[in-house]
């Protein structure tokens, strides 16, 4: 099956939000593709947020969707179904039984699991079976994603699609799903106001005030967004003390009292 895949033209239109710019993607979307002239079954494995359920909307556009950690209301779907979509099969609280109904039926079946599923009933069931490379192996993809969270920003906020991306390092930690909920915060914070910033600190530190040390256990959120800002903007601990007006040794003690918060993400 996998050879014919191959053979299908390179130059798909990508008419979903799953972004194609890189040749691990392409190859996905050149799938999803193919498996829209088909009628077999298919499982799409990889991580959250690498667009599983994008592909799968796109090959049964006009199915119904169900997470199988809702067993039951699963279940109910399957009677009347002609064709769905289920999310994270391997949620679902009772995997043995839900494939066992699923190979008695004749409908048509397109599912995601965040992990590899391998078994001869899985096997049996799903005929292709295909994994999306998390964004980590998709550097290409990672660039545009950032422009159409932007876009989105732009569109449920108001105002440009301007994205300053300086200093901006994409968290992929969970693919597309970390990236655009940090997209969206930092196209909110790139033009905050000084009075809308202390109302998000105020917001946040209301519910959590109560012992006579707060002042000092949440000096950090003051202290440590000055400590890193300063740092990428002077480069150096001996510049940035001096245009803080603290002493160096100070500074030094802050950094190290600080240093969860300082390190680099990896």
């Amino acid at each position: 099956m996998m050879d014919v895949v191959e053979q299908v033209a390179a130059a798909a239109v990508d008419v979903t939000n799953f972004i194609t710019a890189s040749d691990a993607s392409s190859k996905a979307f050149k799938t999803a593709s193919l498996l829209k002239t088909l009628t077999v079954n298919a499982l799409i494995m990889g991580e959250v947020g690498v667009g599983k359920r994008s592909l799968a909307s796109y090959i049964l556009p006009d199915a119904s969707i169900i997470d199988a950690s809702n067993f039951e209301e699963l279940l109910q779907a399957l009677e009347s179904a002609n064709e769905i979509i289920i999310t994270n099969i391997d949620n679902s609280p009772n995997l043995k039984r839900l494939i066992d109904v699923l190979s008695n039926l004749r409908i048509r079946i397109i599912a995601t699991s965040k992990q590899t599923l391998s078994s001869d009933a899985i096997d049996e069931l799903f005929s292709v079976q295909f994994d999306i490379p998390p964004l980590s192996e998709r550097a290409n993809d990672v660039e545009l994603l950032v422009k159409k969270f932007a876009q989105e920003a732009s569109a449920l906020f108001g105002g440009s699609d301007r994205f300053n991306i300086k200093n901006f390092t994409p968290d992929i930690s969970q693919n597309a799903s970390s990236l655009r909920r940090q997209v969206m915060i930092n196209y909110l914070l790139q033009d905050i106001k000084d009075g809308e910033l202390m109302d998000i600190i105020e917001n946040y530190l209301a519910p959590k005030l109560g012992s006579n040390s707060d002042y000092r256990n949440y000096l950090y959120l003051y202290e440590v967004p000055i400590i890193k800002a300063g740092l990428k903007r002077f480069k150096s601990q001996l510049q940035l003390s001096d245009r803080l007006g603290l002493n160096r040794n100070t500074l030094r003690k802050k950094i190290a009292d600080h240093k969860q918060y300082l390190e680099e993400k990896k």
